[in-house]
């Protein structure tokens, strides 16, 4: 038998930890997400694959070793109801398991407790009893595979299948085939919110998840470009309805900016801001120009539902790995050095982000293990405050060449040079300015006419065609999309533009704004209203121009502050460079971003984490070399 041995100040953590939890639960309603979520997700290292003796092994480790640390959460990850047989992939269409209504069910071969109509509720006891919470991933809508079977609805309000208007409504009734998942094209579509039978049929989802004892939810492809509001919302009412408290987050985050957060941070509990993040030193990255961005925006621990929410960059890809997309399980390392997973676990910290470990904990190293375990790390994303990048830092590499950090977006604008279209909320200024450029009565452009970044761009314009119809002339399509247009880059070409890519986006990717094959798509449908709005008809976000430069973020150095609970500062140095850089500020200048702080003339006791190398007491500057890619986090006491 293992025995692991905790130190005294991982316990105490762990105490503060649950105390913290305790006195924010109201007697009348818990609290959900009173800090940010912290457990673990297969996705990293099982893909789709994972089976029940697999997940129930690991969560029995994360409960042994993880769930004193605070990671509470064990989470599967998609596709649980596809079986795992030949021709089977991420996106197959018929190899799904479904009941008689329409919904999701795990697959009896790879989670046999759920045979006789159980789901996870087996799976769910198993994971209460280890003391951890239970989640699981779940997709916009309804399946294709539903709908190409046409199955009746449950109405869990009534009991039997939902009627009204004297017929039985079913699947094809509900489902909007031409908002298909833009990456899961076979898998799923959004349902019609605005019906009751589509209300009905997404209450039933939830509700059986909270029959299965379900605690934790990532509702996929309904955020970022993806961006179905109707459906967060009406899902976040069912949760208010339900006994049981459940987390509820959203993902992806590709294109994800403030605005549109905005929109959804008080109906959830956690939503991602990036795409997938993997272990690539361009993923991780690109994670901080955005979590600089959301907590300028003061999003970090933001009112949520019934609780708090937190801007999410996505799981820690680390340990023991899989491939994105892969049919297979576990089978290579983390790519990333140590100083590179540093960076990533101090980033994530000090932004507040939930933490969700990937890697295959059967197989978890001991570095690993105190990576994810560090009790400071863990302290200052449970309980610190004030956190956000810190501008007032100098750098210089090798011996004369110094790098100033400019206030927040100012750096990056003067190198900009790519048109690069991305989405954010209708309610933002800057989309009002599309217009149309007509050349002759066959031939007329829709124009990006706004500013991009702080310099006037040439202008980026489309050509415009009226959008596709079925061929039968569908009436509901007529009247759904009159007035919808196609966009396409060159006059002639059957390339149209889509609103969401139709592949899923790593963070790092740049997102240029996607063509394929014209086609009566919602993703491919847009409208020019008489303000200069272009919205999508996928997501009913508006299209912006903004010039940027490609590998931003990719260099140069960063910092971040964050205050603790006993009044300590916590400073971070992060060298996102391809050499050593000597980063420094002035002690003075941390009063800069602390409110009603004074520290000039302080002296302050010092000691870094990583290294955990003693600084002594510091009067007047911090300063460090810091290898490439690599960071040093500080805690200073300050008189």
């Amino acid at each position: 038998m293992e025995i692991f041995v905790l130190n005294l100040s991982a316990v105490c953590l762990y105490l503060a930890f649950l105390l913290h939890r305790v006195s924010s639960i109201s007697e009348a309603v818990p609290v959900r997400a009173s800090s940010p979520p912290r457990g673990w997700n297969s996705y990293d290292s099982f893909c789709w694959t994972i089976s029940e003796e697999e997940f129930l092994q690991s969560a029995e480790i994360i409960s042994q070793r993880l769930r004193p640390h605070g990671y509470e959460y064990v989470v599967v990850d998609y596709l649980w109801y596809r079986r795992k047989v030949k021709g089977a992939y991420v996106d197959s269409l018929g190899f799904d398991v479904i009941d008689e209504w329409g919904r999701m069910i795990p697959d009896p071969d790879r989670w046999p407790s759920s045979r006789g109509g159980k789901g996870f509720t087996e799976v769910a006891k198993k994971v209460h009893a280890m003391g951890l919470k239970f989640g699981i991933h779940v997709m916009r809508g309804i399946s294709t595979q539903a709908f190409n079977a046409d199955t009746p609805i449950l109405d869990t309000l009534k009991g039997g299948a939902y009627e009204d208007s004297g017929r039985q409504w079913r699947a094809k009734d509900i489902g909007l085939k031409e908002r298909a998942c833009a990456w899961m094209q076979h898998g799923f579509m959004s349902v019609n919110t605005k019906l009751g039978a589509g209300r009905a049929f997404l209450r039933s989802l939830y509700q059986q998840y909270a029959e299965w004892g379900v605690d934790f939810v990532k509702h996929d492809c309904v955020f970022g470009d993806d961006l179905d509001i109707n459906e967060i919302s009406f899902v976040s009412e069912v949760l208010k309805e339900l006994d049981r408290p459940i987390v509820y987050s959203l993902s992806p985050g590709t294109g994800v900016t403030p605005a549109m957060a905005k929109e959804v941070s008080g109906l959830v509990n956690m939503y991602r801001i990036t795409g997938d993040d993997w272990d690539t030193w361009g993923d991780v990255a690109a994670h901080f120009n955005v979590s600089r961005d959301f907590s300028a925006a003061n999003m970090i621990g933001a009112k949520g539902l019934q609780g708090k929410s937190w801007p999410d960059l996505d799981m820690l890809p680390l340990g023991w790995l899989t491939d994105p997309g892969s049919n297979e399980g576990p089978h290579r390392t983390c790519n990333l050095n140590l100083d590179e997973q540093r960076t990533q676990m101090t980033l994530w910290a000090m932004a507040k982000s939930p933490l969700m470990f990937g890697g295959d904990v059967r197989k978890l190293d001991e570095t690993t293990y105190s990576l994810i375990t560090n009790p400071t790390v863990l302290e200052i994303n449970t309980f610190s405050s004030n956190n956000k990048e810190f501008p007032y830092i100098i750098g210089t590499k090798g011996n004369t060449r110094k790098i100033k950090v400019t206030p927040p977006h100012l750096s990056e604008v003067a190198e900009s040079n790519t048109h690069v279209l991305g989405l954010t909320s209708c309610k933002d200024p800057k989309a009002n300015s599309w217009s149309i450029q007509a050349h002759d009565q066959e031939l007329e452009e829709i124009c990006w006419k706004g500013k991009s970044g702080n310099k006037i761009g040439e202008p980026l314009c489309l050509y415009k065609s009226r959008a596709l119809l079925s061929s039968d002339g569908e009436m509901i399509y007529k009247q759904q999309y009159q007035g919808k247009v196609h966009l396409l880059a060159s006059k002639g070409v059957g390339v149209c533009l889509d609103a969401s890519p139709k592949w899923k986006l790593t963070s790092k990717e740049l997102r240029r704004g996607s063509f394929s094959k014209c086609k009566r798509d919602a993703n491919q449908m847009w409208q020019l209203n008489p303000s200069g709005a272009l919205i999508s008809s996928y997501s009913g976000l508006c299209a912006t121009v903004n010039l940027v430069k490609a590998d931003v973020g990719s260099g140069g150095i960063r910092s971040w502050i964050a205050t603790g609970r006993k009044g300590e500062i916590y400073v971070a140095f992060f060298n996102l460079n391809t050499e050593k850089t000597l980063i420094s500020t002035k002690i003075s200048d941390l009063a800069k971003a602390l409110p009603g702080k004074n520290l000039n003339g302080a002296s302050c006791k010092c000691r870094e984490v990583w290294s955990a190398k003693d600084y002594g007491v510091l009067q007047q500057t911090l300063s460090t070399a810091v290898g490439m890619h690599g960071c040093a986090l500080f805690v200073l006491n300050c008189d």
